[in-house]
């Protein structure tokens, strides 16, 4: 009894003594309270014929009617795919590049380069996409890009870059990779400050090379943190961010350059089908919540799994 007593005491003095800490959550709590869950209480209008007049809760009810319309339209498939593979191209060309990377500012020696290559390549990812297309314009646009320029004093026909699908999605990857890859290095830097440096030193005197201290050492010593961003990465593959595909896409290339963000924009906003758009965006959440707990699975297996 008396044991019982002093455990609840000890609870009351240190749920006290945390008081001061549970108040600085509380803006923390609302924010997500009021703009991430609650709003998923709109997510009915999905299976709704929703009208402003009526309201959410009073709008009509029509099942899985706007499914089938999606469904239904090739054109909504095709904006699936192109939402998928352009995702998947982002995924598989640019996410180990930030590893590369961070590999090779790891070995370099001279501070002072190191540090302004890090500022280099992370400077890009304060940039707004408004920023970053006008940059590939300036660079790519037929008529006064810089490249065509260069090419017209060459005798060289200029090259429709940015209104031919492949080299348009060649852009839109690279241009991807080169605003945001600077982020993910400095995660993977402060990852591999980790590393017991003692490790290196005992490899060198056993004789290994510096790719075989890299195979053998600095992957695995980061391994958790590619994991994590690994798992992270896989719940965006269907979500292509709407600013920098809706600043560089035009209509020449809108075969590969429609995807659902853009889709939600022009048709939900635009014609104001909201319960159609409604209906792609659980879609599309749906899809990547099942990514994340796929990877987060096959991360278990390998005792790395983020919950």
């Amino acid at each position: 009894m008396a044991l019982r007593k002093a455990s609840s005491l000890h609870r009351r003095r240190r749920l006290k003594q945390n008081i001061p800490l549970f108040m600085m959550l509380v803006p923390v709590f609302a924010f997500y309270i009021l703009f991430k869950y609650w709003p998923m209480g709109g997510l009915v209008i999905a299976f709704k014929n929703y009208n402003f007049a009526d309201g959410i809760l009073h709008s009509p009810w029509v099942g899985m009617k706007n499914f089938n319309i999606l469904f239904s339209s090739s054109n909504t498939l095709q904006i699936i795919w192109n939402t998928f593979w352009l995702s998947f191209l982002n995924l598989v060309i640019g996410f180990p590049v930030p590893i590369f990377l961070a590999i090779l500012l790891n070995e370099v020696r001279k501070t002072w380069f190191k540090k302004w290559v890090q500022t280099i390549i992370y400077l890009p990812h304060f940039f707004s996409w408004i920023i970053v297309s006008g940059i590939v314009l300036s660079l790519f646009a037929t008529d006064y890009g810089s490249i065509n320029k260069v090419l017209k004093l060459l005798s060289i026909e200029p090259i429709t870059f940015l209104y031919e699908s492949n080299s348009w999605v060649t852009i839109f990857v690279g241009s991807g990779i080169w605003k945001e890859m600077g982020f993910s290095t400095i995660i993977y830097l402060a990852a591999l400050t980790t590393i017991d440096p003692s490790l290196y030193e005992s490899a060198g005197m056993d004789g290994a090379s510096k790719w075989r201290q890299i195979w053998h050492i600095t992957l695995p010593g980061i391994r958790p943190t590619i994991i994590l961003l690994l798992i992270l990465a896989m719940g965006r593959l269907m979500e292509v961010g709407f600013d920098q595909v809706y600043n560089l896409q035009n209509a020449a290339v809108a075969d590969v350059s429609e995807v659902i963000s853009t889709y939600i924009y022009k048709i939900g906003l635009g014609s104001s089908q909201f319960s159609l758009t409604t209906a792609m965006g659980l879609f599309e959440s749906i899809i990547g919540c099942t990514l994340v707990l796929i990877a987060n699975h096959i991360a278990r297996k390998f005792d790395q799994a983020l919950f």
